[in-house]
């Protein structure tokens, strides 16, 4: 299963408003697992930056005025994504630049039921807290210290260990892993993993008698070389 995890930089809140994307980060995963492909993308806007967002990401006029414009890169991305779900986090915003980019230039549009949405799926499973990605990332010891501004691939690159959390690790194991079962619940795995005890009482034989003895006569037949004589 191909995903592709997707996060963008914009001039602004609202492409009605014409505001419009600077940046793509995209990584892949295939079957939950990173192949280590990626695709990045710094975009002229064709506008100035407002200082709000210049604060967010850091990315001003002077370094965009060379970069190309979206019409440029719209194939290279569409190709890169492919028919992959798109993991983002809050994706309604991101879908909604992506999509009017596509649509300012007669490209068709990507359904929105494409996206997993890891902000929904943060607060349905942890209800009242906060589903940021630096919550997330303080959450689940996830290391972001590289993250002073926003930056779309690095960002990335974090929501893509978010992901995996969110459903279960880099190995999902359907919540059956030691530890794993309800969220907060306490388990008594030593640092050196969990181990079983021993059974109060073993369990009783499921071999009748009958059985036993026609198992016993056929090993005789086979000498007295027979592998199950060792075990008898």
């Amino acid at each position: 299963m191909r995903e592709i995890v997707l996060d963008t930089e914009t001039t602004g809140l609202s492409p009605q408003e014409g505001h419009r994307i600077v940046e793509i980060g995209a990584l892949e995963l295939m079957n939950h697992m990173p192949t280590g492909k990626t695709w990045h993308q710094y975009i002229n806007p064709r506008r100035p930056m407002p200082a709000e967002a210049f604060a967010v990401h850091g990315l001003g006029d002077d370094f965009l005025r060379d970069k190309p414009v979206f019409a440029h890169i719209a194939e290279a991305f569409i190709d890169f994504i492919g028919d992959a779900r798109l993991v983002i986090h809050n994706a309604s915003f991101d879908m909604a630049f992506i999509n009017a980019e596509l649509g300012w230039l007669q490209r068709p549009v990507i359904p929105f039921d494409r996206a997993i949405d890891t902000l929904e799926i943060a607060r349905r499973r942890f209800p009242g807290s906060p589903a940021s990605l630096d919550a997330l990332c303080r959450r689940f010891g996830i290391d972001n210290s590289a993250r002073t501004l926003h930056g779309a691939l690095l960002d990335s690159e974090i929501l893509a260990e978010v992901y995996l959390e969110l459903i279960g690790g880099r190995q999902p194991d359907f919540g059956l892993a030691p530890g794993q079962g309800q969220e907060g619940a306490k388990t008594s795995a030593s640092p050196t993993g969990w181990r079983p005890g021993p059974r109060p009482r073993p369990l009783p034989p499921r071999l009748s008698a009958d059985e036993a003895a026609a198992h016993a006569a056929l090993v005789e037949t086979m000498g007295e070389g027979a592998l199950w004589k060792k075990f008898t």
